[in-house]
């Protein structure tokens, strides 16, 4: 990361986040103003100490100066305190901003950006990065304004005792500044790096929890224990090698530092003997410089943590800046339901990663209260068909018009509440059954959630439930069969009571008994809606009004059952090879 680079960062995480909270920032300035104070008060107290207690022995400041150095380090400790208190508050505050704006970048950018990028990316930005912007801004700043203050006050205090040895002392803090810069750029490419390897684990440990069955049956515990070795490995040589970019700084400014006090005390040597130094000035003198020694070194890898801080905010903005496709303008008009007659014209669609296209020229018509099938072998683009119409993508050409209305030219919330989905991947949440269920519809009643429930045939199994719709059903419903939870996502669709109902394969992955029930509940879904199907088995779709069949993104033929069969080679040909 460049210098030049490195400004427009922070200048940014300053315009959107820091100038918001200026009010605590310039509290914990004037707090940090009084540790500063208080450190070189410090030193200085040692001066009268070492001469009017040891030298003279007074009596009054024999008691009197140990006081006043008690008060001066409680000064001290309670301003750090304050100080410290009101800048962990400046960074929760703005990691929690920067947490919330990439959880709702991934509730609103469209699918294709979501598909284009792993889960464990985006769990390593919100808890990974968010916490170096975190530290960035609460220790970071603090560790400035404190050090710098602290850094000036000693400085002008040694130079007050004697303008020579402090010319000799600052004289080191060049060097120190530039080791600092040195590493900090180091530290930036490691942490970068390591965001990468913790996104990658995180993305590994989703994989291996959602696949716990499937890695068990096939009995691949060892080889995917030695693949999580191997991504935790990865995540710990970076871990590492940012720790030792870091540490790399000490046995340098250690060197750094006895330098400094063996020049010390050189010179201090000839000018006590000399008589240009007092020895009080001297102990006060050596208390302000070890004093400073801390802050000059928390200066020192303040750059460090500069660089790593900026390095994971511009990693959170390369999430949070990407252009939503599919956006949502409040502006535009409702959507008007009158018919829910569909309309594709000349729609071309490509996906990002893929050179080929999934949909070639799709025009299509379906009547409003009619169900269309569509058909094809894997590939085909029957889901892309279904994935345009509530624009989780949008097509590079052509248009959708949902009752003449073209869908980009409406509010896209108007358009999505008019469709449900009901989809072969079940999703339902870690809730009770009745709030999966509401989801749908927030304000719902029991009585309305019990009538949807009946109709989807899902009444039954629940009142068989230990709790009844008040049970749990864990993760994903985990603790239902895939009949059940597919009865559920029907009762959901239900209730929302949508006038277009897409089925994308709903009943592919059941036995024959839990689709026959399904298949129930789905025509009471479908009843006097617009309904458009992807369907796996196509016995399921012979009273379709009409059939689409698809061919490496075209329509080749459409009508219903009884005219494909006999017309369609392509049809016919899948209808048959799954009669045997």
């Amino acid at each position: 990361m460049q210098i030049k680079e490195l400004k427009q960062i922070l200048k940014r995480l300053y315009r959107e986040h820091i100038r918001f909270h200026l009010k605590r920032i310039f509290i914990a300035l004037i707090l940090s103003l009084i540790v500063a104070g208080s450190t070189s008060g410090i030193a200085w107290l040692l001066d009268p100490a070492v001469k009017k207690i040891f030298i003279d022995q007074d009596r009054v400041f024999a008691w009197s100066i140990p006081l006043l150095i008690i008060l001066t380090f409680s000064s001290k400790g309670f301003s750090l305190y304050f100080a410290r208190i009101y800048l962990i508050r400046v960074g929760e505050e703005i990691a929690g901003q920067l947490q919330k704006k990439i959880a709702n970048n991934i509730l609103t950018s469209d699918i294709q950006t979501l598909d284009n990028r792993h889960s464990g990316k985006y769990i390593s930005n919100i808890m990974y990065d968010c916490h170096h912007v975190k530290s960035l801004v609460s220790t970071g700043v603090l560790n400035l304004m404190k050090d710098t203050f602290s850094v000036i006050a000693l400085v002008t205090l040694m130079f007050y005792q004697n303008w020579k040895l402090a010319s000799f002392a600052i004289l080191m803090m060049p060097l120190a500044g530039g080791l600092a810069k040195s590493l900090g750029k180091r530290i930036a490419k490691a942490t970068t790096k390591a965001g990468e390897s913790s996104g990658n684990l995180a993305t590994f440990l989703s994989e291996i929890f959602k696949g716990a069955r499937i890695i068990r049956i096939y009995q691949k515990e060892t080889d995917e224990n030695h693949k999580a070795g191997k991504v935790i490995d990865d995540l710990v040589e970076k871990n590492i090698k940012i720790a030792s970019v870091i540490i790399r700084a000490t046995p340098l400014m250690e060197t750094l530092t006895g330098i400094m006090i063996a020049g010390f005390i050189f010179f201090s040597g000839k000018l006590i003997a000399s008589g240009e130094l007092a020895v009080n000035n001297f102990f006060s003198f050596l208390a302000a410089m070890m004093l400073a020694y801390q802050p000059i070194r928390s200066l020192a890898t303040l750059n460090m943590a500069v660089y790593q801080g900026a390095a994971a905010f511009n990693r959170i903005n390369s999430i949070t800046d990407k252009k939503i496709i599919a956006q949502s303008n409040n502006s535009l008009p409702d959507l008007i339901i009158k018919n829910s007659d569909i309309e594709f014209n000349n729609v071309h669609f490509k996906y990002e990663t893929t050179n080929e296209k999934a949909l070639k020229d799709i025009n299509l018509n379906i009547k409003g209260n009619t169900m269309a099938a569509f058909v094809g072998h894997s590939g085909a683009g029957k889901s892309t068909i279904i994935n345009l119409l509530p624009r989780f993508y949008d097509p590079q050409n052509g248009f959708i018009k949902i009752d003449s209305q073209d869908i980009s030219k409406i509010k896209l919330s108007s358009l999505r509440k008019n469709i449900s989905l009901v989809s072969q991947d079940v999703i339902l949440f870690d809730d009770t059954i009745i709030n999966n269920i509401k989801f749908a519809k927030e304000d719902a009643s029991i009585e309305e959630i019990k009538k949807a429930c009946k109709f989807a045939a899902a009444e039954e199994f629940i009142e068989k439930l230990p709790n009844n719709y008040n049970t749990m059903i864990g993760e994903n419903g985990v603790r239902l069969s895939g009949g059940q939870k597919q009865r559920l996502s029907i009762a959901r669709a239900i209730l929302k009571e949508s006038p277009i109902i897409l089925l994308d394969e709903a009943t592919s992955s059941l036995d024959a008994d839990s689709e026959e029930i399904v298949q129930h509940a789905i025509k009471n879904l479908t009843k006097n809606k617009t309904t458009l199907v992807i369907a796996h088995r196509l016995s399921t779709i012979h009273d379709a009004d009409k059939i689409f069949v698809l061919n490496k993104g075209k329509i080749v033929d459409s009508g219903n059952h009884d005219y494909l069969i006999k017309e369609c080679k392509e049809y016919k040909s899948l209808y048959e090879k799954q009669l045997k």
